[in-house]
């Protein structure tokens, strides 16, 4: 009779988590209207800006609200890879008379650049902690936003067709050779190699106002402990839309 008592109560402790997990998956939509929090987040960007954006995401909403769709900024978009597709620079760039450089390792866009985006400088290097080197990157022709050093992370969104051995700059480096002494706007967006651009690039002698990067799970901290020892500030307004970017701006605005 115990052991039956016992396998009884196992049940019923079972059925209690899953019970428990899902009021919690739940919880949102009960409480916000049937909607995630993000979806709700967007909302005010979505009736200002929207409803369409060329970024994969709501990211040019909140660059657009950052900078109040002020005029004539200047931009260093690291990763860019197509000039169009997926862009968080095209509108600014486009609409708002914004010039700037993007930095690209795949050399295949060059001639779209400089066809589609007068204003911008296209540059093709893998950004790092060390200047003229090699990198490998692992490509998969068909979704080249998914272009990483990181074979396993290329891998995780299929296989890839193709590794190319590309330049490294250091970002400091590169602006140097351009002759840039001040950013308003960097995105960063390399796809878990960010903590290693971050090395070799001085954010307070540059001073972007606003920086976008993508920090995914297991690179976050890194990116997080960069910007905090440099007097930068998540900027929170974000937080809550945006699941894989962060956004940062200098301590004191």
């Amino acid at each position: 009779m115990k052991t039956l008592t016992r396998f009884a109560k196992i049940r019923v402790d079972v059925w209690e988590v899953l019970l428990v997990g899902a009021l919690l998956v739940m919880l949102p939509f009960v409480f916000r209207g049937g909607r995630p929090t993000s979806e709700r987040e967007l909302e005010p960007y979505s009736a200002r800006y929207g409803p369409d954006h060329q970024s994969e995401d709501a990211e040019e909403w909140f660059i657009r609200d950052f900078f109040a769709d002020r005029r004539g900024g200047f931009f260093v978009d690291v990763g860019a890879n197509d000039p169009r597709k997926f862009s968080k620079t095209w509108y600014i760039e486009r609409q708002l008379g914004w010039s700037g450089i993007a930095v690209e390792p795949l050399a295949q866009f060059a001639a779209a650049y400089k066809t589609e985006r007068p204003r911008t400088r296209f540059r093709s290097f893998f950004v790092s902690d060390v200047s003229d080197a090699a990198a490998r990157l692992y490509v998969i022709s068909g979704n080249t936003a998914v272009s990483s050093s990181d074979p396993n992370f290329t891998g995780s969104f299929g296989t890839p067709d193709r590794v190319e051995t590309v330049p490294t700059i250091k970002l400091n480096d590169l602006l140097d050779k351009e002759g840039v002494t001040a950013i308003d706007f960097l995105n960063v967006d390399i796809e878990l190699h960010e903590p290693m651009a971050l090395k070799g690039f001085d954010v307070t002698r540059y001073k972007p106002a606003l920086v976008c990067i993508e920090a995914l799970l297991p690179v976050r901290q890194q990116i997080l402990d960069y910007f905090a020892r440099h007097q930068y500030v998540v900027v929170g307004k974000y937080l809550r839309a945006d699941s894989e970017n962060l956004y940062f701006m200098p301590l004191g605005g």
